[in-house]
């Protein structure tokens, strides 16, 4: 759910490059024969730049910290941290983004995947994007993606946790930033494969 993080680190792609990697939480399967070559592409992008998150050392000390009974919902939760930070990186608070700019168009030129299909609208009109540089919004933000799961709303109940543990989130992301852009200067200069397109 982290599509600031996502659309950054797929920025100098071509536009169906950038939606493939918006989109690739809302589909599902290796089956990609429904999309263009590029989305499609994009949509891989995506799911190796997770794959190599989810198994950083980073992530597993992140959930290690959060309360034992929640910590199956982190990944949500720390998708928008990662967004949040990312913004205030980018200083969205002050600057108008370019990028994000892009993105809304993109989103509004071309339909979502069902699965995304209520969310994106939203996400444009109400310019999410930007405003994950706001703390609070991005806490509203994983509240409200809470309660489109069935059941409690547990990632409502991790939010003390993201407040509490901040500081300690914001290290996380700063050592996990750069790792993730280290890995995509390496794989784009030829040397590593795991992030090129194929």
């Amino acid at each position: 759910m982290n599509f600031l993080a996502h659309a950054w680190l797929a920025r100098g792609g071509s536009d169906e490059f950038l939606y493939g990697n918006l989109i690739a939480d809302g589909v599902k399967g290796s089956d990609l024969s429904a999309w263009s070559v590029e989305v499609a592409s994009g949509i891989r992008h995506h799911r190796r730049v997770d794959a190599f998150v989810d198994g950083h050392p980073v992530i597993h000390s992140a959930r290690s910290r959060a309360p034992q009974t929640l910590r199956r919902y982190t990944g949500i939760a720390l998708d928008l941290m990662w967004d949040h930070f990312v913004a205030r990186q980018l200083q969205l608070d002050v600057v108008e983004s370019r990028l994000v700019l892009r993105c809304y168009h993109l989103l509004e030129q071309r339909p979502a995947p069902a699965r995304l299909a209520l969310m994106m609208p939203v996400l444009v009109e109400q310019d999410w994007l930007h405003r994950y540089v706001d703390f609070d919004f991005t806490c509203r933000a994983v509240r409200g993606i809470g309660q489109r799961l069935s059941g409690p709303n547990r990632l409502a109940e991790l939010v003390p946790w993201l407040e509490a543990d901040y500081a300690g989130l914001e290290r996380d992301f700063q050592r996990l930033w750069p790792a993730v852009n280290d890995e995509l200067e390496v794989t784009d200069t030829g040397k590593g494969s795991s992030f090129n397109r194929p």
